[in-house]
């Protein structure tokens, strides 16, 4: 009696199960909150995300060096081709140094805005990472902390 070897999966023909994409997404939506809650108790500019945010940080600038955190991200030039090339070789850079260096996050694309649906891309984990990094590092979510301890004092009070 001999077994059949199972078909090579090919994601080209997968269905999308819907169980799997509301997972997906609540983890994304997790992993949101669980940020913004952390930059609220604690200042940005004393936070690290990673054991090596100073390797991140300094690979960043150095392989982005037109990327400024305090601005408005542009998302077309990230997701254009070029771009596209230009991350990839940069995320590769983690694929055994950060756990899930590729899973899908949110991103707000400006440091002083918070979450919401017109404020926020979709990017891989490292890309967060970089630019997180980066916008701790300059001091530009400290504001989120300051937020936070004034409703912090508002509800004690």
């Amino acid at each position: 009696m001999s077994a059949q070897a199972p078909a090579p999966f090919n994601p080209e023909e997968a269905e999308n199960l819907e169980d799997i994409e509301k997972q997906f997404a609540v983890k994304v939506v997790q992993h949101m909150h669980i940020y913004w809650s952390v930059l609220e108790k604690v200042k940005g500019s004393s936070l690290r995300l990673t054991k090596l945010d100073d390797e991140i940080y300094e690979h960043f600038k150095r392989d982005f060096p037109e990327i400024d955190p305090a601005e408005t991200l542009d998302e077309d030039a990230m997701k254009s081709p070029q771009g596209k090339k230009r991350w990839r070789e940069f995320m590769m850079t983690y694929e055994k140094k950060v756990d899930e260096y590729n899973f899908g996050t949110m991103l707000r694309s400006n440091p002083k805005w918070e979450y919401g649906k017109e404020e926020t891309i979709f990017v891989p984990r490292i890309q967060f990472y970089a630019i997180e990094i980066a916008r701790n590092r300059n001091g530009l979510n400290d504001w989120i902390y300051e937020k936070g301890q004034q409703e912090a004092a508002k509800s004690s009070s």
